[in-house]
Formats: C-alpha cells, structure tokens, sequence
C-alpha cells in the first residue's frame, strides 16, 4: 500500500505539474534584434505616473457635486492632452500589470508564485532601452526592473515595507513620500554637476510609483473617503511635480508625461479576477510629442463610460495596457522592448505620418522577430506544420512596407495599414506557435490519467474480488520497452525538454501496469453473469448522477445545495429514518443548514464580525474561542478607529496557529475526544480568519460530519453486521482485531461519494478559486496589516484547508468505526477524483487545475489525518509488523 501510495502521490504531481508546461509557458523568446525608429524623437524625457489600484471611473467620473475629483488630469484632458481607457488582463495583480505597462508583454501568470520582487526570467523593457531610468516607491515593485536591467543605469528608491501598512492612519503618506523624494532628488542636482549633466541627456525615464491609493482601497474600500482624498493628493502631486520638472529643464517642451494605473478594484477592496472595475484603468498622456485635446461628436464605443463620466465631447482613446510601452518608447527615441508585443496607439502622436508610419513600421518588424525566434525554437519538422507566415511572404511584406514608405506614402491607408497588417499575421503566428506543443502534450496527459483510473479499478478488483492473479508476459514488457525507446526517441530527435520525456514516458509505463492486469479484467467479465444486475445498474446511475453533479457544482456553486438537499432525503429514502430517528433528523437539519452556504456570495461583501459573535454565542462557549472572538472583534475595532493591530492581539494569533497543530496530538485518542479536539483547535485559528459569515460554516460542516459518523453506525446496524463496535468505545490507538476488516461492499462506494461531495462542499461552501484570486486582506489583519504577499497567501490557503482537514479526519472516523482498511477506501475514493478529473478535463482546464490541486492535498492530507487521529505511531508500526 506504501508503494502504491508514493506512485499514486508521483503520478499525480508529475501531471499536475504537466499543467505549467501545457498552459502556463512563458511567452518570452531571447535573441531578437532591437528595433528603433531612424527619425529624432519628439521628446528628450519621459516621467510616467503609476497610480497603483486607481479605477478608471474614479478618477474620470464627477463626484456628488458634479466636480471632478482630479481637476488638474481632467483640464489636461480638456485642453493639452490625450486619454483612454487601458483594458488590462487577469490577473489584475501590480506585477504583471507593471510588466505590461513597462516591458510591453503579458507574464506568464504562474510567474507570480516564483518570486515577487525579482524576475523568475529576464526580460527587456522600456528602463533597460533607456538611457537612464530613476524610480521611485514600492519594494515590491521596483527591484524586478532594476535586476533585469543591463548596466547600472537604473535607479531605485524606496521606501521601507513596513510603511505598507493596511492599518495605517493614512496609507497616502506613501505618495506624499514619493513626491516629496523627487523633488528633493532636483534640488540636490542643481548641485552635483555629475548628475545634473546626467540628467540633462536624452532618453531619460523618471518613474514615479504610488501605491497610497491601492492600500487605502484595500483598507477602506474604494467608495471611501480616504480612497477618493487620496486622488485629490495625487492629482496635486502631479500637478506638483509637472511644475518641478518644467521649472528644472527650462521650459524646452522636451518632457513627455504619462498618467495611467496598473489595475483597479472592485468595490469590495480587492483586485486579481476580470471584472471591469479591476480591468478598465486610466490613461492621460501629455506634453511633447503627444496629440493635444481633441473634440468630436460621435464615438465609436458603445457603452455609456463617458455620459457618465461627463466627458461626451472630448475624443477617447482606448488602449490595450501592453500597448503603453511602445508608444512611450516612441516617444523619447529608444528601441521598442525586445519582448513587447504592445502595438503602437498612433492617435496618441502629434507627429508627421513620415514619424508615424517609421514607428509603426518598426514596431511591426519587433514583432516579426518574435515570430522568427519563436518558429525556429518550437517547429522542428517544418514541412508537415501549417505555417501561418511563411519566409517568402514575411519578406514580401517587411520589402512592399519599406518601399511605400520611400515612396512617401505615409497614410493610413497604405504603409501604415500595410504594417499593421503584418502585426495582426505576426501576433496569430505568435499565439499558434506559443500554444504549438499543446495538443500533443494534453494528448498525453489525458492518456496517462486513463490509464491510471484503469490501473486504480483493476487493483481494487484483484484485492477486492477474489480475481485470479495474471499470468508474467515477458514479451508484453518488451513490446512496451520497445514503444518507450521510440517515445524517447521522437523527443530527442524534436530536441524536447527533459520534463517532456517524464509526461510521454509515463503514460508508457502505467499502461504496461493496466495490460499486464488483462487476466483480471476478463476475469471480470466472466463473472458478470453472477452479479446482480439491477442493482449494479441502479448504482451506476446514481455515480453517474453523482458525478456530474460534482462536475455542475465547479460551475454553479448552487447545484451543492441541491446536492445537500438530496443527501439530505437519505435516510428516508434508506428506510434508516424509521430505525433511528434522532440520528436521522440530525443528519437532515445538517444538511439543510449547511446548504445555505452555497447560495451566499462569495466576494462583494463588507466585513462583518458579528457573525462571529453570533457563532460563539449559539456554538461553543470554550474559552479559548472566546479568546478568538474577543481578539478578533478588537482587531476590527481597532483598525477602523486607525489605532494600528495590537501586539497583544497579534501575538495570541500566532500562538494560536502554531498551538492548533499541537493540542490535538496532546488529547485522548478516543474517537470523539481526538475529533472535539482537532476541531476546536482548527475553529479557533478559522475565526480569526473570518471576516463574515464564514465563521459560522466550520461548526456546521462539523455537525454535519459527526452526524454523518453516527448515521454510518446505524447503517453498519441495519446490515447486521456483527463486527461492529460502539462510538463511544472507539480508540484511534487501540489494536486492531485483524479478523474484523471486511472487504468492500457496494454500499462503500456511497461513502465514497459522501467523502468527494463533502470535499466539494469544504473548498466551495463558502468560497471558489476567485475568493482565492480576489485577494482581500482583510482575512489577515489579526495576524499582521503590513503588506507581505507569501504570508498573506499562505494564510489564506490554510484558511481554504482547514474545512478539508476536518472532512479527512472523520473520513478516517468512519474507516476506522466501519471496520474498513484504510487502504481499501482510500483506493474507491481515489476512482472517485480521478474519474471527476477526467470529467473537468474535457470541461474547464481553470477547475481541472482546482482538482488537480485537490487530489495532492487529499492525499497529503491523508498523512497528516492519520498523525492528527493517532497518538502512538510507532506502536502502530509494530502492529502491522505483528499482523504480518
């Protein structure tokens, strides 16, 4: 059972992780040649604004009094500038929206788990192209561009991270310090003739970022009072610092300004998912080189953005964000990022149609090198691959494009549409080539998992059902051997990645494992006609039911409530209702009462502690719970009259985690002890992550699993089963009578499902993977208000696991009270993930992952359930020892 285990926990990792390879590769390339336009550029510097976490309605929408809240951006917009709106992509987290924003390219997302500050991969952006490049804000967001620059032209300054503080007083303190930096920094110039003559080249980039309005969002939400005072001090920062640099350069119109935000917000503080007021972000550019304030009548965007933002006559520009990156490279003269695959926004130049169609037409031919690195690293048997863009037809295109601009056909009909043309073949050649390994490698995932659902069906069968035991094949291994050496050696000659090796050659060998268990499935087959039948099919109708009710749920959180309704009905449907009723009916009030959290939101919701109140009053009255409340409650309380998080209530916080791994180990191993135990301590450290009525789900899911416990019992009762012992005198640690494990019956299919079901119900009971995404810190503030993201995150996915593991302990309560091996349940119960995977496979590659992850913890969990129900391991080792 050990081996079967760590092969089960391999195979499942080694797939899980096949799922970065497949859908969550890098789209960077390296060894493209730099493009840049031949022709002077408008502007000598470039000062980009990045308000962090800045909705674009805002800022652009009036308040109440129908005044705008930025009056200095809005009368750039009326009369010096142009503006839009930026559509970012998911995730809408300040890394990838930064790299967007400065290096042209969407990251990879699962970059984000490989590190926060510095580059899990190098890439070139517009602060590497320039000449020199000096930051000001965020440790965390700064340092990623400094690293990936060559040279030691980029300058950062920061501030310490304890100033990120979500209970802070006042979060703008942090813009009012970048501010108040940069001007300092001129100053101190004036007098270092070494860096005023620095200062003074061409090609410089001032980048100032301002995190005060994204942590007052997320300490008070954006409809409050200190979000929406915080614009007002940006906007007069802006304002401030225009007058600064102006003031230090003369006058010489040679300074470009960029204004726009790397994600928003939804109205509950929090940021990460697709919703518009997380994807929409503003967008001002002025000074030189930039199209001044234009007027029109029409639009050409269909949603009401600007009626109600006031601003129906003034002509708005929309931008993808990537797109920002090479318009502000155009602007100041610098070669376009290597890796962005932004287009240039044209109507944002005041330029001729000559600069115009020279900066598209370097853009397009940027792009072009992607394409050309990319095609030549991923195709190695050309002539049996489409191709969308051939080598004759990318120089017919790069040959006709140079010669109308020669030509002086700069219009946007002819050389600039030409090039744009040839962007748009460019980027779909990108995408296919960037996606080009996937079908094959799916291909071979979704072979192995079938193949390990059949090994995992036949095993059961061989131990279960008194099989007869498959004859060696010898030539049957080498057959396989033989299909393996070809595997391997079609991926070397396609030059592959060692890890393609791992997911081709698997499959491999678990359909070595299925075919040599031939005999055991014909055995099978031949003792279908002693079966019976009607019974057998009524239950693959109900698994099959089952199963796509799971399947649902991933969608439509809801369908877990009709799933609890149904559950629910069991005991009448069962005939167990007339044998015992009290047991029953608490089984059913259980279910009925723990339904109600699939149909409660998940996010958009306001902070509200008094649930957790309300469940200390009608649940527990331990003390160290009320010690919880009470810590959490004054954490609240605390924070929303800006006082900061108390020590002492920080302090009791962490003890408390670190004391709920080990209180339970102290307790005594009788059955309902141990589970009173690991769940107090496991409620205790949920109620300090609660924000709402999330509090009151633990108790009721442990209700409903003790009620489950006991309702087991009287079915184990109603069969008559004679090996039977009482709750109350069920030890963990007591030695188990080898003549009473039982083999498996129908009926432990049902439990089964229970055990997946009740899994569902623990992750979506009260909330989803964009709970998860949508990343409120709120949940944290008794453990600590200073912005860290790994331990924030890591918070919050012990928040997540907390409901699993109190499933998983009384799955093993009801192993252990139903006389089944754990190795036998286990094993039905992993037919059950798996077979939902496949299921998941075919529908959402987003939930599939969720399962994926699912499983890992299951099987993890199981470990960690067996050392949270028993105290004395070893002697249970010298146990199985005896038994053999």
């Amino acid at each position: 059972m050990m081996i079967f285990f760590i092969v089960g926990l391999i195979v499942h990792v080694v797939f899980f992780l096949s799922i970065f390879d497949i859908y969550f590769t890098s789209p960077l390339v390296h060894g493209m040649t730099p493009q840049r336009v031949p022709l002077a550029p408008p502007a000598k510097r470039l000062v980009l604004f990045v308000a962090d976490g800045l909705r674009a309605d805002s800022l652009f929408k009036p308040d109440d009094n129908g005044t705008g809240r930025a009056p200095y951006l809005r009368g750039v917009i009326a009369e010096r500038g142009t503006w839009g709106v930026s559509h970012t992509r998911v995730p809408t987290e300040s890394r990838p929206g930064h790299v967007a924003l400065i290096a042209g390219f969407y990251e990879d997302v699962s970059a984000v788990a490989k590190g926060w500050k510095e580059n899990p991969v190098e890439f070139d952006s517009v602060f590497n192209e320039s000449r020199h490049t000096w930051c000001w804000g965020s440790p965390d967001i700064l340092p990623m561009f400094a690293k990936g620059a060559t040279g030691d032209h980029v300058y950062t300054y920061t501030y310490p991270s304890e100033r990120e503080d979500f209970a802070s007083t006042d979060a703008s303190r942090l813009d009012t310090w970048v501010f108040d930096e940069v001007k300092d920094f001129l100053n101190v110039a004036k007098s270092n003739e070494t860096l005023l003559n620095m200062l003074h080249e061409e090609q410089n980039v001032f980048f100032l970022h301002l995190l005060g309005i994204d942590t007052n969002g997320h300490a008070h939400r954006p409809m409050s009072k200190e979000y929406l005072e915080n614009i007002g001090l940006v906007d007069s920062g802006v304002a401030e610092i225009v007058s600064v640099m102006d003031d230090f350069y003369g006058h010489d119109g040679k300074t470009a300004y960029i204004f726009t935000s790397d994600h928003g917000m939804t109205n509950w503080g929090s940021h990460g998912a697709g919703h518009p007021s997380e994807t929409l972000t503003p967008l001002i550019a002025w000074g030189a080189g930039v199209q001044t304030a234009q007027w029109e009548g029409s639009h050409k965007y269909d949603d009401n953005y600007l009626k109600e933002w006031g601003m129906e006559t003034s002509r708005r520009e929309d931008v993808s964000q990537a797109d920002i990156a090479p318009l502000m490279a155009s602007l100041i003269g610098i070669p376009f990022p290597v890796n962005s695959v932004g287009v240039l926004p044209l109507n944002y130049l005041n330029n001729s149609q000559h600069f115009k169609a020279e900066s598209i037409y370097a853009n397009a031919i940027q792009i072009l090198e992607q394409f050309r690195v990319r095609y030549n690293q991923v195709v190695r048997f050309s002539f049996i691959t489409p191709r969308p863009l051939t080598d004759s037809k990318q120089m017919d295109f790069v040959r006709n494009a140079r010669n109308l601009i020669q030509k002086g056909q700069f219009d946007e009909a002819v050389s600039i549409r030409y090039c744009k043309d040839l962007i748009d073949q460019a980027m779909e050649g990108l995408s296919y080539y960037h996606t080009y390994d996937r079908l094959f490698l799916g291909s071979s995932v979704v072979l192995g998992f079938i193949g390990w659902t059949s090994y995992v069906v036949l095993f059961i069968l061989k131990t279960h059902a008194s099989l007869r035991k498959p004859p060696t094949n010898m030539s049957l291994g080498q057959i396989f051997l033989c299909i393996g050496l070809l595997v391997a050696l079609f991926l070397m000659v396609q030059s592959s990645p060692w890890t393609y090796y791992i997911y081709c050659l698997l499959p491999v060998a678990v359909w070595f494992s299925v075919m040599r268990e031939f005999e055991t499935l014909a055995s099978l087959v031949r003792s279908v006609p002693s079966l019976p039948l009607s019974k057998c099919f009524g239950y693959f109708l109900l698994v099959t039911f089952g199963i796509e009710l799971l399947v649902v749920s991933f969608f439509y959180r809801a369908m877990l409530t009709l799933g609890l309704v149904v559950l629910g009905l069991w005991p009448v449907l069962s005939g167990l209702y007339i044998k015992a009723k009290f047991r029953s009916l608490s089984w059913m009030l259980s279910c009925l009462f723990l339904a109600v959290f699939p149909l409660l939101p998940v996010v958009g919701r306001e902070p509200d502690v008094n649930y957790v109140i309300l469940f200390v009053c009608i649940c527990f009255q331990m003390m160290q719970v009320v010690l919880c409340a009470y810590i959490l409650t004054s954490t609240h309380s605390s924070l929303q009259l800006k006082q900061g998080l108390p020590l002492f209530n920080q302090l009791v916080s962490w003890l408390t985690l670190v004391s709920s791994f080990l209180i339970p180990l102290l307790s005594s191993t009788r059955l309902f002890h141990r589970l009173l135990s690991i769940l107090m301590s496991l409620v205790c450290v949920y109620l300090l992550l609660s924000t709402g009525y999330e509090a009151l789900f633990p108790p009721v899911l442990s209700w409903l699993m003790f009620a489950w416990i006991n309702i087991e019992q009287e079915t184990m009762n109603t069969q008559g089963s004679s090996n039977r012992t009482e709750l109350s005198s069920t030890d963990f640690a007591e030695n188990i009578d080898i003549a009473k494990i039982r083999q498996l019956r129908l009926d432990d299919i049902r439990r089964s499902y229970f055990f997946v079901f009740f899994i569902i119900i623990a992750f979506f009971g009260c909330g989803n993977i964009a709970s998860i995404n949508s990343f409120d810190p709120a949940s944290v503030y008794c453990f600590l208000t200073v912005f860290n993201p790994f331990i924030m995150g890591g918070l919050l996915m012990w928040k997540v696991l907390i409901p699993f593991v109190i499933v998983m302990c009384t799955f093993e309560s009801i192993q252990v009270s139903t006389q089944l091996s754990s190795r036998s349940l286990f094993l039905v119960v992993l037919v059950r993930v798996v077979s939902d995977q496949m299921f998941l496979l075919c529908c959402s590659i987003s939930h599939y992952v969720i399962v994926m992850s699912m499983t890992i913890f299951l099987m993890l969990l199981s470990v960690m359930t067996h050392i949270l129900t028993s105290k004395r391991i070893l002697i249970g080792w010298k146990r199985k020892m005896h038994f053999r």
